[in-house]
């Protein structure tokens, strides 16, 4: 096994490392340490998942090729994050600890730009900065990187995807084309590899694994779920883990506030991460988080983009990303430096197709469980309460001098009474709980016909026709989402969704219709009056004929519906077909 002496590493660099526990070099800084050592300056891209030693692998280096006879900006890292940033201001100050001279600056936004101005006066050899802020001080003349020796783009992917590719843009045609430029990344989608093509010359490529591709020690499971039931089945995922320590991936931070809310409410250890927090009031949920005063961290993607916590047990997808490949970033926030993880889904019957796209980009296959029942979850969560009263460390001194008083309350208890009332004071909660838990487990396609293309008006979905389509340009999200605005609900489940020139059809959950109704009646969308109503059920017949009863149906829907809403719409539609 290769060690950190072999790679070339200044000696006070590996006093440095081997302080922070550092033993055996991580695939990524094996490869890529001696090459940006070496005399080459070739520009590389390194392609590994989150939480693999990226940091390490670059950094090590920059701090050695650093000249300390000269005060000026030598290295830059761009990262998408404050935390990222911050953490990798915070790991090269760790790692130059015996290296005398090193100063390493971190610029973000949501900080006093006139302080981090006077510590970038002082003189920064390392400049660790998110986007935003370095184009903020380099428009008022603070920093100078036309002469920087290096480049690093650390998790390129995601700063492309947090829209920051025309910042990056502006920046790097800033620097000098000597410079040494270094991108980092756990996926490689075609804007990286543009931005690749651009800026880089004939860049040296190194990839740690398949290319997006999962973690090697992250285990991935899924649980298909009713959609009206996601929730209960979060509680029962998290009971059945009693040691979970995690992040929750909402797709919306209404959700994720929802979310937390709700699991608050219920005792669980939980907190909300997401845009509308101050800076402050972020930096409180994730110094909770760090110390594990929260075991739960509910989130949206933009919110926890850079945070850096290595020791997460698990990861719950509440809903699966909008882009399939951002599954890859939330799965790699587990099973980090050499632990093993758990990434589980929480899906409906809707999201098969998704599930089986993710296991193609991750090559790997989701193991698919049925939802914990009451009487598993309790079983799991007696043995752990057994568990820890065994392990649990009996400090001697400080509990003797009760010990005669509790004696003599518990002496009329035998040993099975004793046994069976210290377990149920914490067990008693689960038992009352998850008595006459409903069955959660897997959902299968019986509810639907054999024909389900002909009969998706099965029992358990109503219908809706509503005058938007085409003309208004209505996509199925842009629907699912007014759907969602309208009602205030997150969780109704939909069914087929049928976009045409000038109305549409969707199915949702019938135990929602009069809701969705309501929630419809005197809204607006692009100035158009939005008129809902209940659809007629599909027939099964041939493809000619359901053609022509659609055209039927949605003419028939659409006439009173059309000629109400045309003042609101310049242009007059449907007149004639």
């Amino acid at each position: 096994m290769t060690k950190f002496e072999e790679l070339g590493i200044d000696k006070n660099i590996l006093k440095a490392i081997k302080e922070l526990g550092f033993e055996n070099p991580m695939p990524v800084q094996e490869k890529v340490i001696p090459h940006l050592l070496s005399e080459s300056n070739e520009d590389l891209i390194a392609l590994a998942q989150t939480g693999t030693g990226k940091t390490a692998a670059f950094g090590i280096p920059l701090i050695q090729n650093t000249d300390f006879s000269k005060k000026k900006t030598q290295h830059l890292v761009l990262c998408p994050t404050r935390e990222l940033c911050v953490q990798i201001s915070n790991d090269l100050t760790n790692y130059s600890k015996y290296t005398d001279g090193l100063r390493v600056v971190a610029v973000f936004g949501g900080a006093s730009i006139e302080n981090q101005i006077k510590s970038i006066k002082k003189g920064a050899h390392i400049i660790s900065a998110t986007p935003g802020r370095l184009l903020d001080l380099l428009n008022r003349n603070v920093i100078n990187i036309k002469e920087i020796k290096t480049i690093v783009l650390d998790e390129a992917d995601e700063m492309l995807n947090m829209g920051f590719r025309d910042d990056l843009e502006a920046i790097l045609s800033e620097t000098s084309k000597e410079k040494n430029t270094l991108l980092f990344s756990a996926t490689m989608p075609s804007e990286v590899r543009q931005i690749a093509n651009r800026y880089m010359k004939d860049p040296i490529e190194i990839t740690i694994g398949k290319k997006n591709s999962g973690s090697d020690s992250v285990n991935h499971i899924c649980y298909m779920v009713h959609e009206r039931d996601r929730y209960l089945a979060l509680k029962r995922i998290v009971d059945f883990f009693p040691e979970v320590y995690g992040i929750v991936f909402c797709r919306t931070r209404i959700e994720t506030k929802q979310i937390a809310d709700k699991l608050m409410q219920d005792g669980y250890n939980a907190d909300a991460l997401h845009g509308d927090l101050s800076q402050q009031q972020r930096d409180a949920v994730m110094n909770k988080f760090r110390i594990k005063n929260i075991k739960l961290l509910v989130a949206t993607d933009v919110a926890a983009r850079g945070l850096d916590v290595d020791n997460l047990s698990h990861i719950i997808n509440y809903n699966l990303p909008e882009d399939l490949e951002v599954y890859t970033h939330r799965s790699g926030r587990t099973g980090r430096a050499g632990r093993l993880g758990t990434s589980i889904v929480v899906a409906n019957l809707k999201e098969k197709q998704k599930i089986k796209l993710i296991e193609k980009q991750i090559n790997k296959k989701f193991e698919h469980l049925a939802v914990p029942s009451g009487k598993e979850i309790c079983e799991k969560q007696l043995f752990y309460l057994i568990d820890r009263m065994q392990n649990v460390e009996v400090v001697t001194s400080e509990i003797d001098s009760y010990l005669p008083t509790i004696y003599a309350k518990l002496s009329h208890l035998d040993k099975e009474e004793l046994i069976k009332k210290f377990v149920s004071v914490e067990f008693n909660r689960f038992l009352d709980y998850y008595k006459n838990a409903p069955d959660l487990s897997k959902p299968d396609d019986t509810r639907r016909s054999s024909d389900s293309r002909s009969s998706r008006n099965v029992e358990g979905f109503t219908r809706f026709f509503v005058n938007l389509g085409k003309k208004d340009d209505l996509k199925p999200a842009s629907l699912m989402g007014i759907i969602n605005d309208f009602t205030g609900i997150r969780d109704i489940e939909i069914g087929d969704i049928e976009i045409l020139k000038s109305f549409s059809f969707f199915e949702a959950d019938s135990s929602f219709s009069e809701k969705i109704l309501k929630s419809f009646a005197k809204k607006e969308y692009k100035g158009r009056k939005v008129n809902l109503e209940i659809a007629e059920n599909k027939k099964s017949t041939s493809s000619r004929s359901k053609s022509k009863d659609r055209e039927k149906e949605g003419f028939r829907n659409s006439r009173k519906s059309f000629g109400s809403s045309r003042r609101n719409d310049s242009k007059p539609r449907n007149r004639r077909r």
